[in-house]
């Protein structure tokens, strides 16, 4: 198990990757990170991945599509 220390950094939370972290997730300073949830319902970090983009383009495409239907859902 890796720790994650969270930190203050101005008026937001950034959070401390340690060394051994960035190079199992194989990114480094400026890299983005994404976290998603499984279908089980716990929480994954990851480095970018072209399937993950995918999914999130086509979720923005379908919210602005059909927003007025994404808001009567919401009701």
């Amino acid at each position: 198990m890796i720790a994650i220390k969270l930190t203050q950094v101005g008026n937001s939370v950034g959070a401390v990757f340690p060394k051994e972290a960035l190079h199992e997730l194989g990114v480094q300073k400026g890299d983005t990170l994404y976290l998603t949830r499984s279908p089980d319902g716990a929480m994954r970090l990851s480095a970018y991945d072209e399937a993950v983009q995918r999914q999130i383009d086509i979720g923005e495409r379908l919210m602005d599509e059909h927003r007025d239907v994404f808001r009567a859902l919401a009701k």
